[in-house]
């Protein structure tokens, strides 16, 4: 299919944060288009479950970084491929809220140099019913409505499930270690004119309790660490 778009393949790697995800990472790697994906990185962030385990036996590159954060997180991923320079690198959680196969949606704009990056958009029509608690919904509504006043582009979500190409990730130097990333990784695109996509993708219910919106004071430590990042970029 990719050869629709390139005469050559390019090569496309998955990077997947997991912190005690044993029970879902199998069934997330069992469902990667492996006809897509060349490369998948499980980057176990502290487990104290199987989940390094349960990913090797599924096929995947596991690395290990002890400092918590899902930025950090995914700049161990990162590093990890800094020797092999993929083309296209695919973020993705562990937690089986995101639909493995959408990667086919989520590289497409950028396969036909339509987009420098895309991000999987969670509209409320495609979630599964308790998929995302309201407080959660209601921080990243914030979230979106504060970019858009202090940056000047709008987003719907600040969804986890995103492609970018390599050359322009690592033109944006990510630095944050935690809650954060995300949102740094769209205000910096938007700071470089960076060709920015939207597309719907499907979430549902994530298997095991979620680290953030599971509780209601994860959720504010998270919103408030989010909102000072937006903040933060605007005056840099």
């Amino acid at each position: 299919m990719t050869d629709t778009y390139h005469s050559v393949k390019p090569r496309i790697c998955l990077i997947i944060p997991a912190l005690n995800e044993a029970p879902a990472i199998g069934k997330v790697l069992d469902e990667v288009p492996r006809e897509l994906v060349d490369e998948i990185t499980v980057v176990d962030n502290g487990s104290t479950d199987e989940t390094s385990n349960v990913a090797a036996a599924h096929g995947a590159e596991v690395i290990f970084e002890p400092r918590k954060g899902y930025g950090s997180a995914c700049l161990a991923g990162i590093r990890s491929l800094q020797k092999t320079e993929p083309e296209i690198v695919v973020f993705m959680d562990g937690d089986y809220s995101s639909e493995p196969k959408e990667i086919d949606k989520i590289i497409k704009p950028i396969l036909k140099d339509n987009a420098d990056m895309v991000i999987g958009c969670r509209e409320s029509s495609r979630m599964e019913k308790g998929s995302m608690p309201f407080h959660a919904k209601c921080g990243n509504r914030l979230a979106m409505i504060l970019i858009r006043l202090l940056h000047g582009r709008s987003f719907s979500d600040p969804g986890p499930f995103r492609a970018i190409s390599w050359r322009n990730l690592e033109s944006l130097n990510m630095k944050d270690q935690r809650y954060g990333w995300n949102v740094e990784m769209m205000i910096k695109a938007v700071k470089k004119n960076l060709r920015i996509v939207e597309v719907e993708v499907s979430y549902r219910k994530r298997i095991g309790k979620s680290k953030i919106s599971g509780s209601l004071v994860s959720s504010i430590e998270a919103g408030y660490h989010i909102i000072s990042k937006i903040f933060r970029y605007s005056i840099d």
